[in-house]
């Protein structure tokens, strides 16, 4: 497909790298990975499916790393992967189609809805699904938010989103390590760009928006119906909840460094 562009960034994907470009065949379209500085056989992965890679071992955050890509797209429209996702049939198929009868022109961009396995079991309920993100845009029109984390795509004024019809299944976190290493390191970015946005928080907050993360996720979102990996993910959600407001708080009472 001459019109799209497969765009992700990477570090250290190389177990799930091979997976994720298979899933994506079917749109027989151009592979840009701007990789952070991979250790493992990332490299060795992307150049057997012919992708371009580029290295940029400094990190300046998700959104300013995914714009990086902007730089080596030649087509008009641009879809962004992780490498733990995996895109259905049914989905190649819509965004094949979205991309052949929409103009590249910055008046529609495309949301897909992502279905969740976390723990080796699909999550439907608790607030993960639906779980629509916009990933298929034109790059000359929009861009991702400058944000160390939870970046977003920044469409232009007026621009329509439209929905891509098939799931888009993201393998998240098989063990329990996982996820807590990647929270516990989210906490810290979290609570750091909060602070430069001139953001404080108390103790107290730690704990009330750890409990109501436990009772919105579980009750309220219907978590109890995704069985133990509900309970379990429910009280995952509170500690995360917690562990940010916690970082935060302890983040503005650490005084300046003072140099020399």
């Amino acid at each position: 497909m001459d019109k799209l562009t497969l765009a992700l960034i990477t570090k250290n994907e190389a177990a799930n790298l091979a997976a994720c470009l298979d899933s994506a065949k079917p749109l027989a379209c151009p592979v840009v990975i701007i990789d952070s500085g991979s250790s493992d056989d990332t490299a060795a992965v992307a150049a057997r499916y012919g992708a371009q890679f580029h290295t940029f071992p400094d990190w300046p955050g998700f959104g300013a790393q995914r714009n990086r890509a902007h730089t080596y797209i030649r087509t008009g429209w641009v879809l962004w992967l992780d490498a733990d996702e995996r895109l259905t049939p049914e989905l190649c198929r819509s965004i094949a189609e979205a991309v052949s009868a929409t103009p590249a022109d910055g008046q529609t961009a495309f949301a897909f809805n992502r279905l969740s396995n976390t723990f080796g079991a699909f999550i439907r309920h608790g607030g993960w699904y639906p779980d629509w993100v916009v990933r298929l845009y034109p790059p000359a029109h929009a861009k991702y938010s400058d944000d160390l984390i939870h970046e977003k795509v920044l469409l232009p004024a007026g621009c329509r989103t439209g929905k891509l019809q098939g799931d888009c299944l993201h393998y998240t976190y098989a063990t329990l390590g996982q996820f807590l290493n990647k929270q516990n390191h989210y906490s810290t970015i979290w609570a750091e760009q909060r602070l430069r946005q001139g953001k404080r928080a108390g103790l107290a907050a730690a704990f009330l928006h750890g409990a109501s993360a436990f009772v919105r996720m579980y009750f309220l979102k219907a978590g109890f119906l995704d069985g133990r990996h509900g309970l379990l993910l429910a009280a995952l959600s509170a500690q995360s909840a917690f562990n940010k407001y916690a970082a935060l708080w302890l983040a503005g009472k650490t005084p300046p460094r003072q140099n020399g």
